[in-house]
């Protein structure tokens, strides 16, 4: 049938799992969660992935081992796509994004090393300058307090260097929109113009290569 928006009983849904995190909840409404909130998921990624490439899913359900923080239930649904990009569904409504969340060691080496520079970092710093002007939230998932080591307090980019991830990012919040098909097109355009981002963090830092003993032989 193609994807045709989160009908209201996504939100409903969410709204109620976040009131009652609980197994008896969950057991209760999980039909619910298969057809209107994970369902519209799958059919969105299919439709996307022709431009974004194949979409995962992540699984509803979190780690508690280690958290305080005991509930078992993710009170949200989000996937990534093979291409860069980021979708978030949830009772405050939809969220996209790309970008590099949080970098390794060796990856913010390069992200700072190319950030310092006059040619890459120039070009990031006005991608950001263009895609804030566009009403895009562009930021770090974690900042340093000062200047890295090696860097100056008063260097051009300074706020750049000072990230430790950077995300591109857009939330809508719940409206009718959101219970049709236009939610895609929202979700697409968005990713077209934040791609630029991306494309600059995959030149410059990329990923870090597997470890030879986890690597397919």
């Amino acid at each position: 049938m193609g994807f045709t928006g989160w009908p209201a009983e996504a939100v409903e849904f969410f709204s109620g799992l976040q009131a009652d995190n609980t197994k008896a909840y969950w057991t209760a409404h999980k039909a619910v969660y298969e057809e209107s909130v994970r369902g519209p998921m799958a059919d969105l990624l299919g439709e996307l992935s022709g431009e974004f490439g194949p979409g995962r899913i992540v699984r509803p359900y979190r780690d508690v081992r280690f958290r305080a923080d005991k509930s078992p239930y993710k009170t949200e649904i989000y996937a990534s796509l093979d291409r860069g990009g980021y979708v978030r569904f949830a009772a405050d409504g939809l969220t996209a994004a790309v970008g590099y969340y949080l970098m390794s060691s060796a990856q913010l080496d390069r992200y700072r090393r190319a950030v310092g520079s006059e040619t890459a970092g120039a070009r990031l710093a006005r991608l950001v300058a263009q895609l804030r002007e566009h009403g895009l939230e562009v930021g770090g998932a974690q900042v340093v307090k000062t200047a890295p080591r090696g860097y100056r307090t008063d260097h051009p980019r300074i706020e750049l260097l000072r990230y430790r991830g950077l995300i591109c990012w857009r939330h809508w919040p719940v409206a009718p929109w959101l219970h049709t098909g236009r939610a895609k097109d929202r979700v697409a355009g968005f990713l077209r113009t934040a791609a630029p981002v991306h494309q600059w963090l995959d030149e410059n830092v990329g990923p870090d290569p597997a470890p030879p003993a986890n690597r397919r032989r």
